[in-house]
């Protein structure tokens, strides 16, 4: 790499790279230095975001003054420097782990570590938690919160193809048991236990499995679901829009009624982090969905509300909305979750629309009164204290169709 014409040169090759193999030279110890004080900050300042392998060369020309642990010199360079995969030691006029330089470089382009596990905590990842919750709970069918031997089995044929014979599912749960009792109780293996695994298997180098597992339920590098899993059905034009249908209207309302907790009505923030905790991450935590619907005064989300949120979503990020909706449980498909509502020139012919999310837009000159506006909308109090608006802002509620309460429908 260091000996290409230009730092240009360098630069290309590094962007065009799914791995980057680092090398210093081990009868040299200044080499190792160059590399954590120039070349791991310049891969940074280049956004190079692939998994680097420090591979140490000439393994034969070491002698004894230049000897040195690997792990103690490594492991404080990287817990600096995450983006490294791995190190390794090699010498090429001796034959000695070449192979293995490229297996491992190979390895973190397949299976890499950082997106799963973080070696400063010892922990798995919260990403890779949440996909795991949610493979646990689509194949704990009996939904007693644990998987049996059977439950296991499937998981096992699903994921690698072959089954587990008796004496290996007896072998894992021992195995679970002996290092975390709550991993295994009378009914088979626990999310607990479930979790405890995939971290074994990859403290262990086998991070192979976890992807595995991981890519059968649809999942990407980034923890997401693929985007051929999120495919729209629909063409839509400009004056069109998405909605979700009755099907995934109902089947909110019953995530909604299961994770109220308490029945009153409401979810409470923790309710609803509850709800989302097999998603990659809450979805309305920011703009624009963060203050975008009514919210009790602690903080939380009506029936109305929650499924005013989803209405938002639908129209602005179908794509979002879907795969949030696969993420919570929903297994039916983009084409019975989603509707493309008629054209509007269609409505104005007839005279009358099926929508059921409608749209305004709010606008006007500075100080109007465009955000009280939608405030009140929200049931927020009116206030005295002027504050300019810079960004686009939603709003949503839902309202009563020309004030008859049967027909509700959701504004935005």
């Amino acid at each position: 790499m260091c000996s290409l014409e230009s730092r240009g040169k360098v630069a290309e090759e590094l962007k065009r790279a799914d791995a980057v193999v680092l090398t210093y030279a081990c009868d040299q110890p200044s080499t190792l230095n160059r590399l954590t004080t120039f070349w791991l900050y310049e891969f940074r300042r280049l956004e190079i975001k692939v998994p680097v392998i420090v591979v140490g060369c000439k393994l034969d020309k070491r002698d004894e003054e230049h000897h040195m642990n690997l792990e103690q010199v490594m492991a404080p360079i990287m817990q600096q420097f995450r983006e490294i995969e791995t190190c390794i030691e090699c010498s090429a006029a001796n034959l000695v782990q070449v192979p293995e330089v490229f297996y491992y470089a190979q390895k973190a382009v397949l299976h890499p570590t950082a997106p799963l596990f973080d070696h400063e905590t010892q922990a798995l990842k919260p990403r890779c938690v949440r996909a795991l919750k949610r493979i646990f709970i689509l194949c704990d069918h009996d939904m007693d919160d644990a998987l049996n031997d059977e439950e296991l089995n499937e998981f096992q044929i699903k994921c690698f193809n072959a089954p587990l014979q008796p004496a290996e599912i007896v072998g894992v749960k021992r195995v679970v048991q002996e290092k975390l009792p709550q991993g295994v109780n009378d009914l088979g293996l626990t999310l607990t236990g479930f979790l405890f695994l995939h971290a074994l298997f990859i403290e262990k180098g086998r991070l192979e499995t976890t992807w595995t597992v991981l890519r059968k339920f649809g999942y990407n590098d980034e923890i997401k679901l693929k985007d051929d899993n999120l495919t729209i059905p629909f063409k839509k034009a400009p004056d069109q829009s998405l909605e979700l249908t009755s099907e995934a209207v109902e089947f909110l309302k019953g995530v909604f009624s299961t994770f109220d907790t308490d029945k009153d009505g409401v979810l409470r923030n923790s309710e609803l982090d509850d709800l989302f905790s097999t998603a990659p991450e809450s979805p309305w935590g920011e703009a624009p969905y963060k203050d975008a619907v009514e919210r009790t005064p602690l903080g939380g989300l009506s029936l109305s509300a929650f499924l005013s949120e989803w209405a938002l979503m639908t129209l602005l990020e179908p794509a979002q909305s879907l795969a949030n909706l696969i993420y919570i449980g929903y297994n039916c498909g983009a084409a019975s979750a989603l509707r493309l509502t008629r054209r509007k020139s269609v409505d104005r012919k007839k005279q009358q629309t099926d929508r059921n999310v409608y749209q305004c837009f709010v606008f006007g000159p500075k100080g109007s009164g465009k955000s009280a506006l939608l405030k009140s909308l929200l049931g927020r109090p009116f206030s005295e204290n002027y504050a300019v608006t810079t960004d686009e802002h939603y709003a949503v509620n839902v309202v009563d169709r020309l004030g008859v309460s049967a027909l509700r429908r959701i504004l935005i």
